[in-house]
């Protein structure tokens, strides 16, 4: 659309490939801006490619001109001019697009939705008289499950995720947040839904945010609390607090480049150690992952079952990217949503705060329960009534039980898919956001005849139980990951087993090109 987007993503496009760029953008005064000292577009510097260069702001300005918009106003109006244009290469008609416009800017401002309609079509009718379409490749639709689709993006469905486990288990869901690129969004969005019993509470810091949740997790209904890295620093005591209450609570870490502020505005797979392992004491406890921006609904009902059934924090991990890309998502019916079961406690006979079940999760209590009053707060507790303890012995046992409370998730975890040749020499290992790019990239290696198999982690603490025998069957595990191999040193301390790591921490996700490249150098 300019020349400085040109520079900044040209390295991105395959040599050959078609780039479509808006000639009438490209003006001495922008080009010197983007630091080029002649016009690409004249001269050879993108021979290697199929240039189409199309003066967007011209013909937009040309289509609009009997609408009566300032210049402003009909600049803007060429993303949808360049939409149309897209549309047509793709072999996609133009009106779904255009009710969707009208539906968005309508009641609002009516004069701007028929000049966005206009640019479409303009947009859509200079590509077909061009017949530009017939150089581009065909992209068949996607073979998706019948039934109600939406658009949802990373941080929408880990909000709507949260409350259809409130709904499920009937109870209020709370959040206890501060701002923080890039999981402010999902405070925005819950802070929307109230009429679904929901109650929002922008703290005054980060600090304020996860000790609001605990207060509410102890008065008995869903507590979550959200942010990114930084703000997962400053929660840290606060967590181990819960840890020791042993009070269900989800923790969501949308991560970032850091380390500090670092580009809060890039993504980055750096807070799994921290994840883990960030926290003072032995502090353990469940962590999982979202893969791509609809899986975070699925992972928001697994934190909060989890929470909930083993009476633990949960951290849900996402990131910038999940967070802000969006997908088609099937709505689900409430009947296949498996959310937390709540049972509180409220028998008083041979009543003991810290007395487990066989999950080994002491009782959730609501306070101001006759007879079921007990203490709680962060020093180390007697093993069943709860009451203060600095008994050696007894810090060992609370401590080895709160361990194994944990380790205990995994007897639930679901065996561990292997997609690909099982036998293949080559296991490509990967978690989070890395899942489409290492999905893409294993098809394209099956397709020039490597023989790959791909595992793909939910949960990172406890990991699979039959993670460890997965391993021993391939030669070779490349472990791709947005930091500097934290994934892979988690494997090698766990199964001493050396593992390649594939580590990228530039703020951008993995190209599959990146990916496809290590494949066939091991494969």
């Amino acid at each position: 659309m300019n020349p400085a987007a040109l520079s900044a993503n040209l390295a991105d496009v395959r040599p050959g490939a078609t780039l479509i760029v808006n000639s009438g953008a490209f003006t001495p005064a922008n080009l010197a801006k983007a630091g080029y000292a002649a016009n690409p577009l004249d001269d050879d510097s993108l021979a290697g490619y199929r240039l189409l260069a199309v003066d967007m702001s011209g013909l937009t300005a040309t289509a609009l001109a009997c609408c009566g918009l300032g210049r402003k106003e009909t600049e803007r109006c060429k993303n949808y001019f360049a939409l149309g244009m897209m549309l047509c290469l793709y072999g996609q008609t133009p009106e779904r697009e255009i009710e969707s416009i009208r539906a968005r800017f309508g009641e609002r401002d009516p004069r701007a939705a028929e000049a966005n309609v206009i640019a479409l079509r303009a947009g859509y009718g200079h590509a077909e008289a061009s017949e530009w379409w017939a150089e581009v490749p065909h992209v068949s639709p996607a073979q998706l499950p019948p039934g109600t689709y939406r658009s949802l993006t990373g941080n929408q469905a880990i909000a709507l995720g949260c409350v259809a486990a409130a709904q499920r288990a009937g109870l209020p869901l709370f959040l206890g947040s501060y701002p923080i690129t890039p999981a402010t969004e999902i405070l925005h969005e819950l802070a929307a839904l109230k009429h679904l019993d929901v109650t929002t509470f922008q703290a005054e810091d980060e600090i304020g945010g996860i000790c609001a949740a605990i207060g509410a997790a102890w008065g008995g209904v869903l507590a979550l609390t959200t942010t990114s890295g930084p703000g997962m620093s400053l929660k840290a005591e606060a967590l181990g607090l819960a840890v020791m209450l042993e009070l269900p609570l989800v923790v969501v870490n949308v991560q970032r480049a850091g380390p500090s502020t670092g580009l809060p505005t890039k993504v980055e797979q750096s807070d799994l150690l921290q994840a883990i392992h960030g926290r003072h004491g032995e502090c353990p406890l469940p962590v999982i992952a979202a893969r791509s921006p609809a899986d975070g609904f699925d992972c928001a009902l697994e934190a909060f079952r989890i929470a909930v059934k083993y009476m633990t924090p949960v951290i849900l991990l996402s990131d910038g990217g999940i967070a802000n890309a969006a997908e088609p998502w099937r709505i689900p019916t409430v009947s296949d949503l498996h959310g937390p079961e709540v049972r509180f406690h409220t028998t008083t006979a041979d009543f003991a705060p810290y007395a487990r079940n066989a999950e080994l999760a002491r009782p959730w209590v609501r306070p101001g329960t006759p007879g079921l009053e007990h203490r709680i707060g962060g020093l180390e507790k007697d093993f069943l009534s709860g009451n203060i303890s600095h008994v050696p012995a007894n810090h060992q046992r609370m401590v080895e039980t709160r361990a194994a409370k944990v380790d205990g998730v995994a007897r639930e975890i679901p065996p561990t898919r292997v997609d690909g040749a099982a036998d293949a020499a080559l296991l490509m290992l990967t978690w989070g956001g890395t899942w489409g790019a290492a999905t893409q990239a294993r098809a394209a290696a099956e397709a020039a005849g490597k023989a790959v198999a791909h595992v793909h982690l939910r949960h990172l603490n406890p990991l699979p139980p039959d993670l460890g025998d997965i391993l021993q069957r391939h030669r070779t595990v490349l472990v791709p990951e947005l930091n500097l191999g934290q994934l892979s040193l988690l494997l090698r301390e766990r199964y001493l087993r050396e593992v390649v790591p594939l580590c990228k921490v530039q703020g951008r996700p993995f190209m599959v090109e990146e990916i496809l490249h290590r494949i066939l150098e091991l494969a």
